[in-house]
């Protein structure tokens, strides 16, 4: 009954995803998934109120999850934070296997890689959603040349800005004005110029530590 249950919520999730988008109330899925998924002193006073999982059960449940709940959990934790697919997930994961890198860690430097997420990380958008946008408008250029495509994997070397007739947006005021979280160390970011490089591959320490990577290893090789 409870793998059954925990299919039904993957299902009930994955329902809310279109083209990878969640569409349903973000704190209430951050409540399912035991992690923010959102920028905003409102919605954290919300999700601290009820840190518990949404529903009728939600302050019961927590000590009922199996196993495979537990592995699903993780996996569908990394889908949500980066906006990826379960289709992008698994291609995620198996390009991961083929690395000898511990597949897990490649998983999620992987997800660090893609260009809206280093958007994010650059602190040129608030949001991961906000810098999935960015890119889709065209603003970005990677290596001088414009792309639109999110999912764009970055290496070592490359050079990322936002295009010069873009930079006058008031969007980016308004960013340049907002508090910001650190720079991660493989990247360096000129936020006033709205340009930066990536200097190395991710290691670790920059990955999201709330994430286990070795649950979704496990969750995609059962």
């Amino acid at each position: 009954m409870a793998a059954a249950r925990e299919k039904l919520e993957e299902y009930n999730i994955n329902s809310k995803i279109i083209m990878a988008r969640y569409t349903g109330p973000i704190t209430r899925l951050s409540r399912r998934l035991g992690v923010a998924l959102f920028n905003g002193e409102s919605k954290m006073k919300a999700y601290n109120k009820k840190n518990y999982r949404p529903g009728q059960h939600g302050q019961k449940r927590a000590s009922q999850v199996s196993e495979f709940g537990k592995h699903l959990l993780e996996k569908q934790k990394a889908r949500a934070l980066y906006g990826i697919s379960e289709k992008q997930s698994k291609k995620y994961y198996q390009l991961s296997t083929k690395s000898t890198e511990v597949t897990g860690i490649r998983y999620l430097q992987l997800l660090e890689q893609r260009i809206d997420n280093v958007i994010f990380r650059a602190g040129f958008a608030l949001t991961r959603p906000q810098a999935r946008q960015i890119v889709g408008h065209g603003m970005v250029k990677i290596n001088g040349k414009k792309v639109r495509t999110p999912s764009i994997q970055v290496k070592p070397g490359d050079t990322f800005e936002i295009k010069d007739k873009s930079k006058v947006s008031k969007l980016f005021e308004g960013i340049k004005s907002a508090k910001k979280p650190k720079t991660p160390k493989w990247m360096s970011s000129d936020i006033k110029e709205l340009k930066g490089q990536i200097l190395t591959i991710p290691d670790k320490d920059d990955l999201e530590h709330f994430i286990d990577h070795q649950m979704i290893t496990e969750f995609y090789s059962r």
